[in-house]
């Protein structure tokens, strides 16, 4: 079995990440043209729901997984390996039957009653059977990072969005003509196809690695009760029930934002049909967007949580504190020109991705909060890792409660609708980031120079000065040309100052592109 350091682990997850951002946006940004927004609306307003659900089966047991077997890993303990493994598909099959069955026999009464549009209906079906599929991946996405090897879970990754591209545009323009409602379950019937795939490729991944690790010493079955499976599904219980119930906040609080949402804008005034576009456009093309560049912050905390419970398990605080300050450091400083281009950029982005300038308002709103969404996601890891996930529990819910409040008083207000409600998310996240730095910061005594901030802001700065004057001055009149040049100048002036303010060296960039190297051969 392969075993990755923490920066080739995130690396390689890296490298699989901004290929699938890359290939995903390919049904992103032609979808669109082909149901059109509503039927975006449509397709999207199904994912809240079996959000909660996943979150139920899978929330915490990938974390718990990953984090036990690493400390098993550590103590060369296969024995706990394989029993922790084995429990954990055992509690995801049996929660996995029971809510497909419950959502299979429920599919109407949820569609009409709880997602306020009926249309939903055959996208819901179609999204039931995800959901033991869903959660023996997370399993063996678990185990893999565990076991600090992030090879599987890179190419399942990969797998699953190349079927999927292929799929949900297939099956979209074949039903097509049967109404949008049937190409919204179309496309839902390409993710599923693309879960399968990957599931597959993760099942082969482990059928080799189960031959490659060694036997567990018969000498260790049975002998130390800490081994036992009563003891381990404790442990796995112990962990995973904070981070679902963190998690749970989080999707629940989803479901109900696109109740909310879709209710406060017919308070408004706003027609069903228009609503569930405005809904369309915001989860299915803006937030995309948002979160393209977290690519990096999501590699860094799939990693982070094995890599810091293993220097936990050691009592290496030094270690913890450095690989934190990689992350952070890391997060922000890949983040932050995708921030400020975002919202320089919004209007032509949004224009040459979807066809809709109009939509560019919304992204305007949201592109400046979204350096806080890159920062969010390693400390919410960080706090899982240190056995704290409790504090990540309360952040989340504090936070989730001011958003659904300010979502039911904003968007009801005709003047406001939709942008009512990217306001209140954009306080949701800001809060939840505060909290959890606050939270890090008193467990660990930990802190960052305070001059970083300040170099990484200036340098957003004047990338967004240069980035603006390009695109808003009339040297040429061809729009793209500009919009092209714009967004290139932008970057490259960041990548300048952020060199100039050694916040990353020129051995640094050779460094991870020499670690780039090694993972491609």
């Amino acid at each position: 079995m392969t075993k990755q350091s923490f920066i080739r682990g995130t690396m390689i997850l890296l490298a699989a990440g901004i290929l699938n951002r890359i290939l995903g946006f390919i049904p992103r940004i032609t979808l669109p043209r082909v149901i059109g927004a509503e039927g975006i609306g449509i397709y999207h307003m199904g994912w809240p729901f079996l959000s909660v659900i996943l979150t139920i089966i899978t929330g915490g047991i990938p974390v718990a997984i990953a984090k036990l077997i690493a400390e098993a890993e550590a103590e060369h303990n296969e024995t706990r390996i394989r029993s922790i493994l084995k429990i954990s598909l055992a509690i995801t099959l049996s929660l996995s039957v029971v809510f497909t069955i419950a959502c299979v026999l429920g599919a109407s009464w949820i569609t009409s009653h709880l997602l306020t549009d009926s249309r939903v209906y055959y996208t819901f079906l179609c999204m039931s059977p995800m959901i033991p599929i869903i959660g023996i991946s997370a399993v063996y996405r678990g185990y893999f990072q565990g076991r600090q090897n992030m090879i599987p879970t890179a190419t399942s990754q990969i797998m699953e969005t190349l079927i999927r591209i292929v799929m949900v545009l297939v099956c979209s323009y074949v039903m097509i003509p049967y109404g949008i409602e049937y190409a919204a379950a179309g496309a839902m019937m390409g993710v599923l196809a693309g879960e399968i795939g990957g599931l597959v490729v993760l099942a082969i991944h482990f059928k080799y690695d189960k031959k490659a690790s060694p036997k567990a010493p018969i000498a260790q079955i049975g002998t130390n009760k800490t081994n036992g499976r009563l003891s381990n599904f404790r442990r796995i219980m112990r962990i995973a029930i904070p981070i679902t119930g963190s998690k749970l906040i989080g999707a629940s609080s989803y479901l109900f934002e696109s109740i909310l949402i879709a209710q406060s804008l017919a308070i408004a005034g706003i027609s069903t049909s228009l609503a569930t576009a405005q809904y369309g456009a915001l989860q299915g093309m803006i937030i995309p967007i948002i979160l393209l560049p977290s690519a990096l912050t999501m590699s860094l905390s799939v990693s982070l949580v094995p890599s810091l419970s293993e220097a936990l398990a050691r009592k290496d605080i030094k270690t913890i504190h450095m690989r934190l300050h990689q992350s952070l450091k890391l997060a922000l400083v890949t983040g932050a020109p995708f921030a400020v281009l975002m919202f320089v950029l919004a209007e032509p982005i949004c224009t040459y991705m979807y066809n809709q300038p109009d939509v560019g308002v919304m992204l305007k709103m949201m592109a400046p909060i979204a350096i806080f969404i890159y920062f969010q996601a390693p400390l919410q890891s960080a706090l899982q890792a240190l056995n704290k996930p409790g504090a990540a529990l309360i952040n989340t819910l504090i936070g989730s409660s001011v958003k659904l409040i300010l979502i039911y008083w904003l968007a009801s207000k005709p003047e406001m609708g939709i942008h009512g409600a990217i306001f209140a998310i954009n306080v949701n996240i800001v809060l939840v980031t505060l909290l959890h730095w606050n939270s890090v910061v008193r467990l660990l005594k930990f802190r960052m120079e305070g001059s970083d901030f300040g170099k990484i802001g200036a340098a957003m700065a004047l990338s967004g000065l240069c980035s603006y004057i390009v695109m808003y001055t009339s040297w040429t009149s061809t729009d793209w040309l500009r919009f092209v040049t714009s967004f290139l100048i932008g970057f490259i002036v960041y990548l300048l100052f952020i060199t100039v303010f050694r916040l990353i060296s020129l051995k640094d960039i050779s460094r991870l592109m020499n670690m780039g190297k090694k993972i491609i051969r």
